[in-house]
C-alpha cells in the first residue's frame, strides 16, 4: 500500500459514502434549501448593506423588489433549520385532570421537596412556569427561584405554530415587550433563552437591556437571532462577559470586533457554538475559539464574510461548515477533534457563492480525526501537513479516517476524473475501466468494510463504479445501494437489467451482502447529514441517515 493509506488491518471500520449527485441543471427537482436573493452576484452579497441599499441595487439591475424580502425569508428559514430545538415545549400540556382518580383526593405533588418542583418548573415554557404560582401557595415562591426557559416563540397567539414569522411582517410588539417583562420579573438563573423574533433594529434599548440581564443572571444556553435588517447589526460586546454559557447560537449578526470586547471576557464553559448568517473578521472567530476553551462542537452555516479559520483547540470534536465563504481552512492543531462536515464551502478566486466553488484545506494536528465529508472530487482540494493535493489521491486521505463521504457526478467524466493520479489517457466514459487506471482509489478500496450508495440513478457509469467496488473490495462486509425516486417507476424487470453487471460480479468478499432500497424521499439534490445527528455521538456513523430502513426493500436477482 501506498503512504497514507493504512493497512485493513489497523483501519477496521472504514466505510465510505458516495452520494450520486445528477449533472448540474440536469434535476429540476432541488433540495429546498434557499438560494441566495436574485440580484445578489457578488461574493459578499449581504454584507453591511442596508435594505433601502438593496433595494437600490436591485431595482438597478432591473428586477423585481419583491425579491428581496423573498430570498431574506428563503435565508432567515435556512438559519432557522440550523438552529437547536428548545428543551421545553408549549404542546405538552400542563394539566391536573388525571388527579381525580386519586382515592383520598390528596395533592401529593405540592408535598415533593422544593428541588424537585423547581426541577419541574423549570422544564415548562415560560406561561406554564408562571401559572404554576396559581396551583397552591406551597408553589408561589417556586417560580421565581427555579431556572427559566424563556422562548420567545411560545409567546406569540398561536404559540408558535405557524412556524417561523416572514420577513416584512411586522415585528410582534407584544413579544418583545413580554420578554422584557419576564426577564425582569425572573431573578435568574436562566434554563435557556431563546430569542428569535424580534427585529432588533426596532429594539435596541431593550436588545441591549436583554443582553445586560442574561449576562447578569446567569442563561446557559441562548439562541439570539435579528430578523433580519439591517445585516449589519451589531451584537453588544457586552455578551461576550457571559460566562455561564454552555451553548450560544447567534444569527444575522455582525460580531463586534476584539477591541470592544470588555477585558477579561471569555466563555469558560462554552460547549456548543453555532454562527449563522454573521459577519465577522478574522481576528474575531480566533479570540471566540481562544476563548472558549471548553468547546466541544462549532458550527458556521452562511458565514457573510470571507474569514481565514485557523483551528487552534485541544478541546472541540466536531466541525461544521456549510454555505460559507472561507479564505482559508487549516487545521492546525486539534487533537480532540473527531468530525469534520463541509457542505458548498466556497473559497476565494471565484467572485461569486457557487456550491461547486474550489475548497483549499489543510488538515495538520488532527490524529483522532475520523469522520470526514462530503468531499467533491476536482472541488475539494486536501492538505495533509504542508502540501495541498487535489480529493482522490492516496497521499491525501488522513490516516486516522474511517469513515468518508463523497459527492460524485458521474455523467460528468470532467467532475470525476480530477484527480492527478488518473491517467490523462483514461477512456472517455466513466466505465470500468476508468476506474481501474485510478491507482490509488483501488488502495482505498481495498480498505473498504462498508459503502453506502445514496440515490441511485441507474446510469452505466454508477454500476461501473459499484462493480469496481465489489471486485476490489476484499474486507467489504456491507454495500447498501438507494435508488431515487425518480427510478420509482422502474419495475424489478428493470432494477435486474440495470444492476445485473453489479450483481454477476466476481466480488471479491464472498460474505459481502448487498441490500438494495427505494428512496422514500422526493427532494433530492444533493448529500445530506443532519446537523443535529452529526453532532450527536450516539451516532456512530453520521452519513448512514437509516431513512432508507423504513423504505421498501428491492428484490434483485
Amino acid at each position: 500500500m501506498g503512504p497514507g493509506i493504512p493497512d485493513p488491518n489497523v483501519w477496521p471500520n472504514f466505510s465510505a459514502h458516495h452520494h450520486s449527485a445528477p449533472p448540474p441543471n440536469r434535476n429540476p427537482r432541488r433540495r429546498p434549501s434557499p438560494p441566495p436573493p436574485a440580484a445578489m452576484d457578488e461574493q459578499q452579497v449581504l454584507l453591511g448593506i442596508s435594505r433601502s441599499d438593496m433595494l437600490a441595487r436591485i431595482e438597478r439591475c432591473g428586477r423585481d423588489p419583491a425579491m428581496l424580502d423573498l430570498g431574506s425569508n428563503m435565508l432567515l428559514h435556512f438559519a432557522y433549520e440550523y438552529l437547536p430545538d428548545p428543551p421545553v415545549s408549549p404542546t405538552a400540556p400542563l394539566s391536573l385532570a388525571g388527579a381525580s382518580w386519586v382515592p383520598d383526593g390528596v395533592d401529593r405533588i405540592s408535598r415533593l421537596p422544593d428541588v424537585v418542583l423547581r426541577d419541574i418548573i423549570s422544564r415548562l415554557p415560560a406561561k406554564d412556569a408562571a401559572r404554576t404560582t396559581a396551583l397552591a401557595s406551597r408553589w408561589r415562591p417556586l417560580w421565581r427561584s427555579a431556572p427559566l426557559a424563556l422562548v420567545d416563540n411560545h409567546l406569540l397567539p398561536d404559540g408558535g405554530a405557524s412556524g417561523p414569522l416572514i420577513i416584512g411582517a411586522p415585528s410582534p410588539r407584544a413579544v418583545t415587550a413580554a420578554v422584557s417583562s419576564a426577564l425582569a420579573a425572573h431573578p435568574g438563573p436562566f434554563r435557556c433563552v431563546h430569542l428569535t423574533c424580534s427585529t432588533m433594529d426596532e429594539h435596541r434599548g431593550e436588545m441591549a437591556r436583554w443582553i445586560d440581564t442574561l449576562v447578569a443572571k446567569g442563561v446557559k444556553d441562548l439562541v439570539f437571532v435579528n430578523r433580519p435588517w439591517p445585516m449589519d447589526l451589531r451584537l453588544p460586546a457586552t455578551l461576550f462577559s457571559c460566562a455561564s454559557l454552555t451553548r450560544l447560537y447567534l444569527g444575522v449578526w455582525t460580531l463586534p470586533g476584539t477591541a470592544a470586547v470588555p477585558r477579561g471576557a471569555s466563555f469558560p464553559n462554552l460547549r456548543e457554538l453555532g454562527l449563522c448568517m454573521t459577519v465577522m473578521e478574522d481576528r474575531a472567530l480566533a479570540f471566540l475559539l481562544e476563548k472558549s476553551p471548553v468547546l466541544e462542537f462549532l458550527l458556521i452555516m452562511w458565514s457573510q464574510t470571507g474569514v481565514r479559520l485557523r483551528l487552534v483547540s485541544h478541546s472541540l470534536r466536531c466541525l461544521q461548515l456549510g454555505y460559507t465563504h472561507l479564505e482559508d481552512i487549516e487545521v492546525v492543531d486539534a487533537p480532540r477533534l473527531e468530525r469534520f462536515f463541509l457542505r458548498n464551502v466556497s473559497l476565494p478566486g471565484t467572485g461569486k457563492f457557487t456550491i461547486n466553488s474550489p475548497s483549499r484545506i489543510k488538515i495538520g494536528g488532527a490524529p483522532n480525526l475520523r469522520v470526514l465529508g462530503y468531499i467533491q472530487p476536482g472541488q475539494t482540494e486536501l492538505g495533509i501537513s504542508n502540501t495541498v493535493i487535489v480529493a482522490g489521491s492516496k497521499e491525501n486521505i488522513v490516516p486516522s479516517v474511517q469513515i468518508l463521504a463523497i459527492e460524485l457526478h458521474f455523467g460528468v467524466r470532467d467532475a470525476v476524473k480530477k484527480s492527478p493520479r488518473i491517467s490523462e489517457k483514461s477512456t472517455g466514459k466513466v466505465n470500468l475501466k476508468f476506474w481501474q487506471e485510478g491507482g490509488p482509489m483501488k488502495c482505498v478500496v481495498q480498505s473498504m468494510k462498508k459503502v453506502f450508495f445514496y440515490e441511485f440513478q441507474g446510469s452505466r457509469s454508477e454500476v461501473a463504479f459499484l462493480k469496481f467496488i465489489a471486485e476490489r473490495g476484499r474486507v467489504l462486509e456491507q454495500m447498501v445501494v438507494v435508488v431515487s425516486s425518480k427510478c420509482f417507476s422502474w419495475v424489478d424487470d428493470d432494477v435486474n437489467v440495470k444492476l445485473k453487471p453489479l450483481t454477476g460480479a466476481k466480488w471479491s468478499s464472498k460474505a459481502c451482502k448487498l441490500h438494495i432500497f427505494k428512496s422514500p424521499r422526493t427532494d433530492v439534490a444533493g448529500p445530506l447529514c443532519r446537523h443535529n445527528i452529526a453532532c450527536d455521538f450516539g451516532w456512530a456513523d453520521p452519513f448512514d441517515l437509516r431513512y432508507y430502513y423504513k423504505a421498501e426493500r428491492m428484490s434483485v436477482s
